[in-house]
């Protein structure tokens, strides 16, 4: 009889182990894939805004003297947001161009030349409005982010998903000149 108990106990932990096994596995799959619709909600809206660059520069050469390697810098990682073959290297050349931009865009500012500039005023409302919608993407894929992050490290769960090969996924930032031009 105590055999028979043994036997029935430990089946009975193997399945909810096993059990448990599989609910952390497909919670910490779709804690990962929610990540990557995330990521391609917002990545539509951060390649326009790459696109728009060459016409910014454009507008800006013409009407400031500003620093070359800003310049050269923002077109690199344009270069790079459109090369990147996986999410993280998209989002670092993002965060990067989300900096320069900003601090580019403050700096227009100071130019009433270019101010005054139709097209650049065309485009920098077209920019201005491109950024509002990575902002409200930006919260769902920092969101999305955070959650997975958190599932990976928890206790005990940490250990499937180093199995598993996952690994700490990046934010998009906003940076310190974005914050100022935005008033935030």
């Amino acid at each position: 009889m105590t055999d028979a108990v043994i036997l029935i106990t430990i089946i009975i932990l193997t399945l909810v182990f096993l059990k448990y096994l599989m609910d952390t596995y497909n919670r910490l799959v779709m804690l990962n894939f929610n990540t990557d619709k995330a990521f391609a909600n917002i990545d539509v809206v951060l390649m326009q805004r790459a696109d728009e660059i060459p016409n910014l520069i454009s507008i800006v050469n013409r009407h400031v003297d500003y620093e070359k390697s800003t310049l050269e810098r923002l077109t690199q990682l344009r270069v790079s947001c459109k090369s990147a073959k996986n999410q993280e290297d998209k989002v670092a050349a993002h965060n990067g161009m989300t900096s320069l931009l900003g601090g580019m865009l403050a700096v227009a500012e100071n130019y009433p030349e270019l101010k005054a500039s139709e097209s650049f005023l065309a485009l920098q409302l077209r920019v201005s409005k491109l950024e509002d919608i990575i902002g409200d993407r930006r919260e769902f894929f920092n969101e999305s982010i955070n959650v997975y992050n958190i599932g990976i490290h928890q206790f005990p769960d940490l250990f499937l998903a180093k199995l598993l090969r996952y690994r700490q996924k990046s934010l998009l930032i906003v940076s310190d000149q974005e914050k100022q031009y935005n008033g935030i």
